[in-house]
């Protein structure tokens, strides 16, 4: 199986995880297809948003397959009066993963990370392995402490 930045970081840092591997259907990137084709409920799989803030900030927003993001609650966690989605266009060069498959580990540049409060009820989460088609599964716990981030309450 493929190897990632993702994978080989979490394992260099001894982080217990799983990568799941998954056939990709480049017209449906959605939490939802993820879910059905590993076959894992909604819940447990997570989806990273790169937001920007009104002071040219970064930030990854790590939410619940089941969830949107409210951008007032990203923006009163980082502390800005608004944020808003990045263009897809600028993804790849922002961050280096492209739709489908960004992660908020191993990325080109560590922008802070916010987690959605939902992952707290979690045994695991399941993340993007930074390339569609793979999934790391973590202990909830495990990412926040890879990544310094932060919970935050989605709404």
């Amino acid at each position: 199986m493929t190897t990632t930045n993702v994978a080989r970081l979490l394992k260099q840092s001894d982080i217990p995880f799983d990568l799941l591997s998954y056939p990709v259907d480049e017209q449906d990137l959605s939490a939802q297809n993820v879910a059905r084709k590993i076959n894992y409920p909604l819940s447990s799989i997570f989806k990273t948003l790169v937001l920007e803030t009104d002071a040219h900030q970064y930030v990854f927003a790590v939410i619940s397959g089941e969830e949107e993001v409210s951008l007032k609650a990203v923006a009163r966690a980082v502390s800005a009066k608004k944020t808003h989605l990045v263009p897809m266009k600028d993804l790849k060069q922002l961050t280096g993963y492209i739709r489908g498959g960004v992660a908020p580990i191993g990325a080109k540049k560590p922008f802070p990370v916010l987690l959605s409060h939902s992952a707290l009820n979690q045994e695991f989460i399941i993340i993007s392995a930074g390339k569609r088609g793979l999934q790391v599964k973590l202990a909830p716990d495990d990412f926040l402490r890879f990544t310094n981030g932060i919970v935050f309450m989605n709404r």
